[in-house]
């Protein structure tokens, strides 16, 4: 008797033509992948151990290893880093999450204003910077008149120029800029959940708050953790709008460590200093390593959280 094939089996040839399609179409990202990502990060190993300029390269030995444990600029710049990140995550998820629960009511205007709320995330992180420099301004700023029509304050506050206020004015951007993105995460875990979920709440007779708590909160876990993940490797590369906004200043106290170098490697307007690409390859290859090990605790510490809940 002839031996048929089932329909569900499929003929080597055909397996090899999917094989084929498949390796066709992740081709043209593997290889933008590899020209954009992976060569620049390979490239930058390069000249670690040079001196730069971007036109002729001095070999200096461990010169560029022994400036980066003596530059007491870029280790506060990291510390400047940790101090942003801690506080942009600190007020951006929950205000996100709280935007994202109250505009899942439903209320009238809901869709407007979870559009308006998420409009700023679709605006150019040096166009925001731009923005932000006429509400902080000392003077005739936005913010400042405000404060002052309420009587809040009397004097004008020196937002972006005091180091006492600088990092407040960035941490108001950051949030300005990124809570619609992730309430629109938040929003999408919360329409995600069943409504049964919630019925048998409302049976058990808990209120708003305990819904909050007991049945939303623990069934947005895994969206909470992607989030937060996120967020996390998301702030620690934050850059380009305090660079608009304050270039790191006054005295360095806005100064995060992906400003700095990007400072170090095409120099600053305000410097006549040579770029020093050997140095801020070094840099760049610190950070990196920075920023990884970060986003490694986090998830150990999420996988340990998992456990124990689970």
């Amino acid at each position: 008797m002839k031996k048929t094939k089932g329909k569900g089996s499929a003929s080597p040839k055909a397996s090899g033509k999917e094989k084929v399609s498949a390796i066709l179409m992740l081709l043209p990202s593997t290889i933008l992948l590899a020209v954009c990502s992976i060569y620049p990060f390979i490239w930058m190993f390069r000249y670690v151990c040079y001196n730069y300029n971007g036109f002729k390269a001095t070999y200096t030995g461990t010169a560029n290893f022994s400036r980066l444990a003596s530059d007491s600029t870029f280790w506060k710049s990291v510390g400047v880093t940790f101090e942003y990140a801690g506080l942009k995550i600190l007020f951006i998820i929950p205000l996100a999450l709280l935007i994202a629960v109250i505009l899942n009511l439903r209320m009238k205007g809901h869709s407007v204003q979870r559009g308006i709320i998420f409009m700023p995330t679709i605006i150019s992180s040096a166009i925001a910077g731009m923005i932000f420099t006429f509400v902080f301004a000392t003077q005739n700023g936005v913010l400042n008149g405000i404060l002052k029509s309420l009587h809040i304050i009397k004097s004008p506050v020196p937002w972006i120029s005091s180091t006492d206020f600088v990092m407040a004015a960035v941490i108001i951007l950051a949030v300005w800029g990124g809570v619609g993105n992730y309430m629109l995460y938040f929003t999408t875990g919360i329409n995600g959940i069943s409504e049964d979920c919630y019925e048998s709440a409302k049976i058990d007779g808990a209120n708003g708050l305990q819904t909050f708590f007991y049945v939303t909160l623990p069934m947005l876990a895994p969206v909470l953790k992607t989030v937060l993940m996120l967020a996390i490797t998301s702030a620690f590369k934050d850059y380009e709008s305090i660079m608009v906004l304050t270039d790191g200043g006054p005295n360095n106290r806005s100064m995060v460590m992906f400003l700095y170098i990007y400072h170090v490697i095409f120099g600053t307007t305000n410097s006549s200093a040579q770029v020093q690409i050997g140095y801020g390859a070094l840099l760049s290859i610190v950070a990196a390593v920075i920023v990884g090990a970060v986003t490694v605790i986090y998830l150990q510490l999420a996988k340990k959280l998992d456990k124990v809940n689970g």
